[in-house]
């Protein structure tokens, strides 16, 4: 089955200005036995000091092998996120993330900066091939 996951925008608003647009889709080859991760909602239209909740299911049990990555374009993935809810040193505390379902994970933002903008997504690195 050869399925084209979205990945999480944050498109900042100002009126009728759009300050920043970010967008980027993947085409990934998924096998029977791969781990398919579904993430919502696929586009987010927010404003400063808003707060943000992002959701993301695994189509089975990742434990809390989930990493949650921020990308701007032209440059590789920042990872904010690892073992569902443990932040790596230098990543603010407005960024949290949780899940102890296995299959269900939540990603948010408290109070979304100008500088935020840019494409979120899970990746499960419980099984290979590590899927997003």
């Amino acid at each position: 089955m050869c399925t084209a996951p979205s990945l999480q925008s944050l498109y900042w608003v100002t009126g009728n200005a759009h300050l920043h647009r970010a967008s980027l889709h993947i085409t990934t080859l998924y096998s029977s036995g791969d781990i398919l991760m579904t993430q919502t909602p696929e586009l987010l239209l927010v404003s400063p000091g808003d707060r943000v909740t992002i959701n993301c299911k695994a189509s089975s049990n990742a434990y809390s092998n989930i990493a949650w990555y921020q990308q701007k374009s032209g440059q590789a993935p920042k990872l904010l996120i690892r073992g569902a809810s443990t932040r790596p040193s230098g990543i603010p505390d407005r960024f949290s993330g949780s899940g102890g379902s296995g299959t269900d994970f939540t990603f948010k933002i408290s109070r979304v900066e100008a500088d935020d903008a840019g494409v979120y997504y899970c990746q499960q690195h419980y099984s290979y091939p590590l899927t997003q």
